[in-house]
């Protein structure tokens, strides 16, 4: 069954090109159908076009199927193009004519799309609580670390004196600003499109202020032309959230295996978090964070992959979109595995102590020196230049004692102020809001 079907069946290969991965795409969006259709048929009621009785009834059915779903009882049968076919088929199958009304005033374009947004709305609440989860981790060991010191680098090159807890603490305030990133993309997602049909609107009266509110949205994509344009768009934005994440975890992940390597020995993980070698039983391999790294580089290429599937299309709905999903869906699962494999890493590391003691991050302190001198009266340049001799003359003696006050250095390291901008940051999505609102729908 196929809900554009007329009379003349499809070739075998073309229906079976077409098709593609979207059966398989379609699990993704089974529960998501349902909850469109619960709010599609209440509103359908309200305008006359469902009776009381069969909004009842359809209704109860509905909430079968999505408990089917929830119990992984569902299954999209063979021969069945994609899920919201299945869906309708169930409903026609076990009510009769009732299920047959329940597409009226829309179409499997508005109904893709509505599901899409429910999807990624559920997904962007999931990756935002695994993002918080490894914030809070990241500033409980800024805290717990802030006293340890390591070398900071420019060019890879030795620069200035830094620490861990300057080291864990910049990749927590890194994660606030991905998340501000994510909440605008949030923003986008949350509003509904459901009543642009194929991207014209229909001439039914439909209230789509009323599935709105259903669905819990924030508000809807007012022009039905505009609601179509929005799939690729909303996708590609997604992306780039979670690019974002993607880029702070891949940063991190490099550095973690660069403190791993011997000639820095910065830090270790029990051995169980690492691997080992065939031939070599030294080895104490980095698989983990190597592997988050690559994840998180390939997550970054995604938003670059939507562009390039989107930018040539014009307004209206095109099959072009129906590929989206197959790099999209994968993306929060992997970038979730990530975070919390990050986690797992971050939880057991173990630091070195006195790393600056070495002779050889001496240097590191030549800007403490000239600072001192220039608190003593000597003029920047003056000071610099006399440090710059001594360095090459052989007299440099370095000054070990920092004096870092200032906000978010090393001796204030801002963690609180760091976690107020998460939490004015969260209060932004409203999620209690959508639980709320989908609850209502679906119990």
């Amino acid at each position: 069954m196929k809900l554009w079907q007329k009379d003349k069946a499809a070739l075998a290969a073309v229906e079976q090109f077409t098709v593609g991965r979207d059966r398989e795409m379609d699990a993704y969006l089974a529960k998501f159908d349902v909850q469109g259709s619960l709010a599609h048929i209440t509103m359908l009621a309200s305008i006359g076009l469902l009776s009381e009785a069969e909004l009842d009834v359809l209704q109860k059915e509905l909430k079968h199927i999505y408990s089917e779903i929830a119990a992984g009882d569902f299954v999209l049968e063979e021969g069945v193009e994609d899920i919201h076919s299945q869906v309708e088929l169930l409903l026609t199958r076990r009510l009769g004519e009732s299920g047959k009304k329940i597409h009226s005033g829309r179409s499997r374009n508005d109904q893709v799309l509505v599901d899409l947004r429910l999807f990624l709305r559920s997904e962007l609440e999931s990756t935002v609580q695994e993002t918080k989860i490894l914030f809070d981790l990241l500033q409980s060991q800024s805290e717990a670390y802030k006293h340890h010191l390591l070398p900071g680098y420019t060019h890879l090159q030795i620069a200035m004196p830094s620490s861990f807890g300057l080291w864990f603490g910049a990749y927590a305030e890194s994660l606030v600003d991905d998340l501000l990133m994510l909440h605008g993309a949030y923003k986008v997602v949350n509003k509904n499109p459901l009543g642009s049909a194929a991207g014209y609107g229909s001439s039914f009266p439909l209230n789509r202020t009323m599935t709105t509110e259903l669905l819990g949205f924030e508000s809807l994509n007012y022009n039905v032309v505009y609601a179509q344009m929005g799939r690729g768009k909303t996708e590609k934005l997604v992306a780039f959230a979670l690019a974002g994440i993607a880029a702070t975890l891949s940063k991190m992940a490099m550095d973690a295996c660069l403190f791993m390597n011997q000639n820095f020995g910065f830090i270790s993980f029990p051995d169980e978090l690492t691997t080992g070698s065939s031939i070599m039983p030294h080895k104490k391999n980095p698989d983990v964070w190597e592997l988050i790294r690559s994840h998180a580089n390939k997550l970054q290429a995604l938003p670059n992959e939507i562009a390039m599937m989107t930018v040539n299309l014009p307004s209206g709905y095109h099959r072009d979109l129906q590929l989206l999903k197959e790099n999209l869906f994968p993306a929060f699962t992997t970038l979730r595995n990530c975070l919390q494999m990050s986690r797992l890493m971050l939880e057991n590391i173990r630091i070195k102590d006195d790393i600056l003691k070495d002779d050889k991050y001496q240097y590191l302190f030549s800007v403490e020196v000239v600072n001192r001198l220039v608190l003593e009266g000597t003029p920047f340049r003056e000071a610099y230049k006399q440090v710059g001799i001594d360095i090459e003359k052989g007299n440099f003696s370095p000054d070990t004692d920092l004096r870092h006050t200032h906000e978010g250095s090393i001796g204030n390291l801002m963690n609180d102020a760091v976690k107020a901008q998460m939490d004015e940051v969260l209060k932004g999505f409203p999620f209690e809001k959508v639980h709320m609102a989908i609850d209502r729908l679906v119990k």
